[in-house]
């Protein structure tokens, strides 16, 4: 691996806290090879239910390190001068939440790199983790991509790979992309500095394509295969959640597989089968799906046994179903459809 002289000065423009373990790591082992100079990320906004405004995680690890940060609403002429002004030798971008420039993305010496949670070219745009995990896929990964105007397509230089296990959820797997992206980085920062990181172009043919998500999309069709419920229900917890009416109350699912006991049954789908003692059982098209965690309105998120100890869930009930929203195509999903959708 070759040797970086002089730290390469990097510009951070991101506002998710899944790039913490790779900032954490650019303030401290990195620090030889890339020092972030300053931080772009998005305003501060009102969260949970007091709506308190407050500053994101990117924000409060900035503050702490004592950097310039920058948090407009869009990228003017005035952002671009302020991103020259730190001389940056790479702007480094992940989980931003606003498109960039071409003037923006061509101001560093040695351009704009971004970090995208999914191998691509599958799983460009808004929502890759949550897609993958809900479209049954057994791996993912983050990719270093250059930045070009079309969305997630720029040319690719190194990708670093990560399982995905059955009962993984959103928050599983985005912690393990959190860390994959300290080697991906710690193998192309030198790359990149000495001139030799080559970006090679995606297979456009072999794009997908995902979306934001809404509060619309955790609806279940319990005539679909077990399986398919389960990567739909974890790949969806946190947010928006899967949830179900039960005994006139809503009722959010937290965890979930495919059962492999030795329950037979001829129920029709959505019919409750019980519990195995660890989860609720419920008939799905193929096979049946258990629940191993759920919430009802104002509770909290409790393993199935502890929460079917406090709310009866009767066998025999037939729960509603309805058709599971499209999460993943292979063309880009029209920008009229997204404009309501809520930030996943």
């Amino acid at each position: 691996m070759s040797e970086i002289n002089v730290p390469l000065r990097i510009v951070f423009i991101g506002s998710d806290a899944i790039a913490l373990p790779l900032l954490d790591w650019l303030a401290g082992e990195g620090c030889s090879m890339a020092e972030v100079v300053a931080v772009f990320t998005q305003p501060d906004r009102p969260v949970g239910r007091g709506q308190k405004v407050q500053h994101n995680a990117i924000k409060t690890w900035a503050l702490k390190h004592r950097l310039p940060v920058y948090q407009p609403e869009r990228l003017s002429d005035a952002e671009q001068a302020n991103l020259s002004a730190h001389k940056p030798d790479v702007a480094l971008v992940m989980a931003y939440g606003h498109l960039l420039s071409d003037e923006f993305i061509a101001m560093p010496r040695l351009g704009s790199i971004n970090l995208h949670a999914s191998l691509l070219p599958r799983y460009r745009g808004a929502s890759p983790i949550q897609t993958a995990i809900a479209c049954g896929e057994q791996e993912t990964g983050m990719s270093l991509m250059r930045i070009v105007r079309q969305l997630d397509a720029g040319p690719v230089a190194d990708s670093e790979r990560v399982p995905i296990s059955l009962r993984d959820t959103t928050l599983d797997v985005e912690m393990k992309l959190a860390f994959a992206c300290v080697p991906l980085m710690a193998r192309t920062l030198p790359r990149l500095a000495s001139g030799t990181l080559d970006f090679v172009e995606q297979n456009h043919a072999e794009a997908t394509f995902c979306r934001r998500l809404t509060k619309h999309d955790g609806a279940l069709d319990f005539t679909a295969p077990a399986p398919v419920l389960a990567a739909r229900i974890n790949g969806l917890f946190p947010w928006p959640s899967c949830s179900v009416e039960i005994a006139g109350q809503p009722v959010r699912f937290g965890l979930a597989d495919a059962f492999g006991g030795a329950v037979r049954h001829n129920a029709a789908p959505a019919t409750v089968l019980g519990t195995d003692g660890k989860g609720l059982l419920i008939a799905a098209g193929e096979g049946t799906l258990r629940i191993l965690r759920l919430q009802r309105a104002g509770g909290r998120m409790l393993p199935a046994p502890e929460f079917l100890r406090g709310f009866s869930v009767p066998v025999g009930a037939v729960l509603a179903s309805a058709p599971l929203p499209v999460l993943m195509k292979s063309e880009p999903f029209m920008r009229k459809a997204a404009a309501t959708d809520s930030p996943a």
